[in-house]
């Protein structure tokens, strides 16, 4: 009889517990989570949130070009002008073939590795809406075949009004 309320007893509590049976599997889920809130005195954001994650530059057999990247971005700076530079190589590489280089214009202003002005005081102060224009400017020829990716960073510096 003893083994009998034992057995009960613990099927019992086996059946009224689904955490302990379930506890050999588990599930998870990696949640990576960002958020971007500008000041009121200086931003630089692209208009689309998913800018920048998997833009693609298709090819036109045709033209033997790649196609141009544009985003639009809301542009404000208070206190001064906006220089922007890039940080990073600007090329598109496969690890094979020639690398493509990829031409960064901000506001009509190429950008390079060195800081430069692209909104200036008067501008940036009541803000504005700038493009970025990123593009292949040299055809691709039949030896560049083949998947390219690259990756860089557009820096935005606020520069502050000189005073005199």
């Amino acid at each position: 009889m003893f083994k009998k309320i034992v057995f009960v007893t613990a099927w019992a509590v086996a059946a009224l517990s689904p955490s302990l049976v379930l506890a050999a599997d588990d599930a998870r889920a990696a949640i990576h989570i960002t958020a971007n809130i500008p000041n009121k005195q200086f931003h630089v954001q692209p208009r689309d949130p998913e800018f920048g994650k998997n833009e693609v530059m298709h090819y036109n057999p045709v033209s033997k070009r790649l196609s141009p990247v544009r985003q639009m971005f809301d542009v404000k700076n208070t206190d001064g002008s906006v220089h922007a530079y890039i940080d990073g190589s600007n090329w598109l590489d496969n690890g094979r073939n020639r690398p493509i280089f990829i031409a960064v214009m901000f506001n009509n202003v190429y950008l390079n590795h060195l800081p430069q002005e692209v909104v200036d005081d008067a501008t940036s102060t009541p803000g504005m809406t700038a493009e970025m224009h990123l593009s292949a400017p040299i055809s691709i020829t039949p030896s560049q075949s083949g998947f390219y990716t690259g990756n860089f960073t557009v820096v935005f510096d606020a520069v502050p009004r000189v005073s005199l």
